[in-house]
Parts: C-alpha cells; structure tokens; sequence
C-alpha cells in the first residue's frame, strides 16, 4: 500500500513538473513590443549523405573530404543547453537524431527529455531525411516524414512534435510539398532557395513572407501555409560566423585587449540588422546562425552569441529599439501571427530554382535515371512489403523463412528522399551506398512477403524474386521446365489473369 501511495505521488510530481514546463508557445523567450526583435536561431544543416556517406558524417570519419561528425555535434550542444536556460537549438534530420539517441545513457537522454519539454530542443521538420521536393514521389514523401515523426512521437510525446517545415536546402520548392506540409499539420514552412529574380524582387517589395496556398482542389485553408523566405539562405549574416570552421573574427570585448573590436562588430551587425528588417514586413526578424555541419564545437558559437546579445542589448538604455534573443523557428512564428499583418498570396511552384543568370539548378531532373528507377521500384516493393506485413502481422516477421520487418527498407527509403540522393547530387561512392542500403531493404522484404504469403496460402514454397528483370533475366523461370507465379494485387478487386500453359497463376488480393 505505501509502495502505491509512493508512485502516485511520483506521478503526480512528475504531472506538475510538466504542466510547469509546457512545451508550446509559453516557453518562448520573451520578444518586446515597440522593439526590432532579432531572433537568433541556433542551427545546423546535417545532410543525410552528400560529400560522405550517411556513416561517415554521423561519425567524422573520411574528413580528408570533408570535416563533419555529426554525433559530437549533438554531444556538444547538450551540454551549452543545459549550463543556460535561455539557450536554444534546433533539430532536423531524425535518421541522424534516432542514432544518436540509442547510444545515449540514461540520465543523458532524462536531460534531452526535459530540453525538449522546455522548448530549449525543438525539432523543426522532423522527417527521416530533409527530402528533394522535385524528383521525389509523394508517396515515399509521405512514408519518410511518417518514419521520422512516429519516432519522435513514440520516444518524447507530444511536445516534440514539429510545428514548423523546414526545407532550407533543396533545390527549389513544390506546391505539392505545401500542401503535404499543410496537410500534416504544420503551422508554417520556411526555406532558403529561391531563383534569385524572385528573391530580389521580393526583397524590394517586402514580399518575403506569404501565405502559400498550395492546391486548387482542396478547399481553402485546408492546404494553406504560413511560408517564409530565410535572409541568407541557411547561413548567418557575413562576419558572424562563429563555428570553429569558420574564420571571422570573435567578439573581443577587454578594452584593455589591442584587437577590441566591440564598436566594430555592432556597428557591422546594426547595419546588417536595419538592411534585413528593410525587406521584411513586421518588426520581427530572424536570422539562422549555424550552417553545415556545425557546432560540433558549440562553445564558440554560444560564447559570442551571448556577448552580442548583451551588447547589443544593453544599448537600448541609451535609446536603442533593437532587441536581441535567443529564438526558434515556431518562436519567430508565433511572433509573426501575434503581428497580426496581411500577407501577400503565393500561388504556383518556387521552380526553377537559379542563383544567378544562366545558372538554373535543373539538371538533377533527370542525373543519375538508374538509381531514380531504383527507388521508384524501391517505393512499389516497400508498399507491398508493408501491407503484407499489416495483413499477416506476426506470421510476416517471424515465420518459416527468417525474422524480419519492412523497418529497414522503410529507412532505406526514408535516406533515399534525402536532397542528395534521389536528385543524383551526391558522389558517387555515396551514392552507391544509397544502392546498397535499398538492396538490403529489398532483402530484409523479401523475407517479410514470404513469410506472409506462406501465412496466407497455407503452404512454404520455394519462392523465388527475379530482381534483375530490368535486363530480363531470371533463372528460375528460363531454366526450370514449370513455374507458378504469385501475384499479389493490392487494389481491393481482383483483375482477372492469363497464363500460358507452363506456368500457373495465383492471385492475392489485398
């Protein structure tokens, strides 16, 4: 009885340390009105495979190409978050995240439970990869984002879960992937490619910020969406860039130092605050300090974030209106909907995406055809893999031809959406790493849709997937003297079959 009374009271401890927390709008710093409010966003861009494969950036290795490690980036960022509660960061890529996470301790992962209840750690996106928006199909759009967000959502609850899209790298930008965004719930999109005309224009006319009505069939605002054009792509203004790969100078605020540079950089970041504000509606403005692959050594950057924020801040006793803060993308959000402004209306596609005359980013239409045919096969096979295995549950993940699951081919897939790997941009050892992973996805299936079809026809048989048909070859059917064939139909009726006398037809409908 006093073992019960003692977790109740646990529980109940627990409910009002979380009720205290929140995890929405409420945990967002502060943003006065009657200022220019500058929200700094703490950021990294991970790509789930570019320049390296997806395990060497997650572990630093092969860095003669590129210096990136993605895990020291997380195990550093923790640390800065925990030391000051005024401290954010954001998360994107959650194949990176979900890795990270398994090879954390205990009280590790308690201390990201709590920073994300805070809304110190938020995730912004939240699919399994950052997807192209050009060569992908809907569907395994769909499957990626589900991938990233279930695990999100099973791991943290509710209050991981993203409020804002975020798609700052791909290289244009779809109505479609709008109206997917709308569609799932999200509050609002930001990005930062655009053809450079547009973004010009947009500029001048203070148009960088729309409401993006995405789809003319579905009825008004079920596929609108808040969207944002970011000021400098994904990349801080020039001169603060404080990551240890980065070369501009540090905030050196000892008068007594010879390189005090205090005057210096305000008057540069002043300058750079009045010119962005000049293109943007309300008097909130972001800016995203972080770019690839950085804060691996998060101190640099916390450290001089926070001199320029007491700086800069501790001007407004002398008249100054410009307020600095630590802020998120779903901050800077809520902060724009509280302005309560009209926006302008968008439309059509943001392609083709060109960042200067004659330079149109449109040849990852069609590079690399072989592994787009790939994973569009890829994409049919992990639809038949995951019904058969919702149709027989059990019986498909463990039955007379192994244990397995459609959860690898799932990821394949999930890191195959990513913006370097469907587009055909990545090199070329990565991308047969992208191959590799979908074969094995393709193998751990074809163990699910045996066991199924054993399940369902009532008997093992010898079955056999004829993989190399795009250059039609089979053995089992050029050398055996009969055959049956499994035809599974995942519509709900059943088209009627011919065969030729050698071989036999069975149809399974879904």
């Amino acid at each position: 009885m006093e073992r019960s009374r003692g977790m109740c009271l646990l529980l109940l401890l627990l409910a009002g340390v979380a009720a205290t927390w929140g995890c929405g709008e409420e945990t967002c710093l502060a943003a006065p009105d009657n200022f220019l409010n500058v929200h700094l966003i703490p950021h990294t861009h991970n790509d789930v495979g570019w320049l390296k494969t997806v395990d060497q950036y997650y572990y630093g290795a092969n860095n003669s190409i590129q210096h990136a490690g993605v895990q020291y980036i997380l195990d550093s960022v923790i640390p800065q978050l925990l030391a000051d509660p005024n401290k954010r960061f954001i998360y994107v890529e959650s194949a990176f995240f979900w890795r990270w996470w398994r090879e954390q301790m205990e009280p590790v992962q308690k201390d990201v439970a709590r920073l994300i209840q805070e809304g110190r750690l938020e995730f912004i996106n939240g699919g399994w990869s950052m997807n192209d928006e050009a060569a992908t199909h809907y569907n395994a759009i769909i499957d990626q984002m589900t991938l990233g967000l279930q695990f999100l959502q099973n791991t943290f609850g509710e209050c991981s879960r993203p409020r804002v899209a975020w798609h700052i790298d791909p290289f244009g930008h779809s109505r479609e992937q709008a109206s997917l965004f709308a569609q799932m719930g999200f509050d609002g999109f930001f990005f930062g490619r655009l053809d450079y005309q547009d973004k010009t224009n947009r500029e001048k006319t203070r148009r960088m910020e729309m409401i993006w009505r995405a789809s003319d069939d579905l009825e008004a605002p079920s596929a609108d969406l808040f969207t944002g054009v970011l000021p400098n792509g994904y990349n801080p203004p020039d001169g603060f860039c404080w990551d240890q790969l980065c070369t501009d100078m540090p905030i050196m605020d000892d008068p007594n130092m010879e390189d005090y540079n205090v005057d210096v950089v305000l008057a540069k970041f002043l300058a750079a605050v009045h010119a962005q504000a000049a293109k943007y509606q309300s008097n909130h403005i972001v800016m995203t300090m972080g770019s690839d692959f950085q804060y691996e050594n998060a101190i640099p950057w916390f450290k001089n974030m926070d001199k320029l924020m007491r700086l800069v801040n501790a001007r407004q006793a002398n008249g100054s209106n410009v307020n600095v803060l630590y802020s998120t993308p779903s901050c800077y959000l809520n902060a724009l909907n509280r302005a309560n402004l009209s926006w302008p209306m968008k439309m059509d596609d943001f392609f083709p995406y060109a960042d200067g005359a004659h330079m149109f980013w449109t040849g990852y239409f069609t590079s690399r055809p072989g592994f787009k045919g790939y994973e569009r096969l890829s994409n049919n096979f992990l639809q038949v893999c995951n019904q058969l295995e919702a149709l027989t549950g059990a019986a498909a993940i463990h039955g007379p031809y192994g244990t397995s699951s459609s959860l690898e081919l799932r990821r394949a897939m999930g890191v195959a959406q990513h913006h370097d790997a469907v587009t055909g941009t990545a090199k070329q050892h990565v991308n047969d790493d992208y191959t590799l992973r979908l074969f094995k996805g393709w193998k751990a299936c074809q163990v699910v849709v045996s066991n199924a079809l054993s399940s369902l026809m009532g008997t093992k048989e010898n079955f056999v997937f004829c993989n190399l048909l795009n250059i039609s070859v089979c053995l089992s059917t050029e050398m055996s003297k009969s055959f049956s064939v499994v035809i599974y139909n995942p519509l709900g009726t059943c088209s009627h079959t011919v065969c030729s006398s050698s071989c036999e037809w069975r149809t399974l409908c879904g």
